[in-house]
């Protein structure tokens, strides 16, 4: 099984954000405990991150074109972006929204996701175990 896990805008400076919300883990700190918990899953991911919003919909699209499940954190995108909405709209596979933070307990701006409405769920609030239980739960959705 192989699992695309795509990483939204300023993530790869997660050392320099709001520790109170992201932690004092960095980009590779985050990447290493993905790649650790796939591992023990036996499961095969690619991680990308990107803080071009065009760069991830082609991803998105590749994702779309060779049935990929798709782990997928928009980061800013998810409150307005209606061209990732629309190219998660067009997966083939299952597509799960994951989160560090809890964007309900944030700005008031955060609360609304356009992408929640078109992927098979959404974990957040929970750091790095965000994306270990989305691991989880996509390797029980594919079975």
């Amino acid at each position: 099984m192989k699992i695309l896990i795509l990483n939204g805008p300023n993530l790869s400076r997660l050392d320099l954000r709001e520790q109170k919300h992201y932690g004092q883990m960095d980009y590779p700190q985050l990447k290493a405990a993905i790649e650790q918990k796939a591992s023990e899953l036996k499961i095969d991911v690619e991680i990308k991150q990107s803080d071009s919003e065009s760069e991830l919909i082609s991803w998105l699209h590749e994702a779309a074109d060779k049935k990929l499940p798709v782990i997928f954190n928009p980061a800013a995108f998810t409150h307005y972006s209606y061209a990732i909405r629309d190219a998660v709209s067009m997966l083939t596979a299952p597509a799960i929204e994951v989160h560090l933070s809890n964007p309900l307990s944030r700005e008031e701006f955060r609360h609304t996701s356009v992408i929640s409405g078109v992927v098979q769920g959404t974990i957040a609030g929970f750091g790095v175990d965000s994306y270990r239980l989305a691991l989880i739960a996509m390797q029980k959705i594919i079975g």
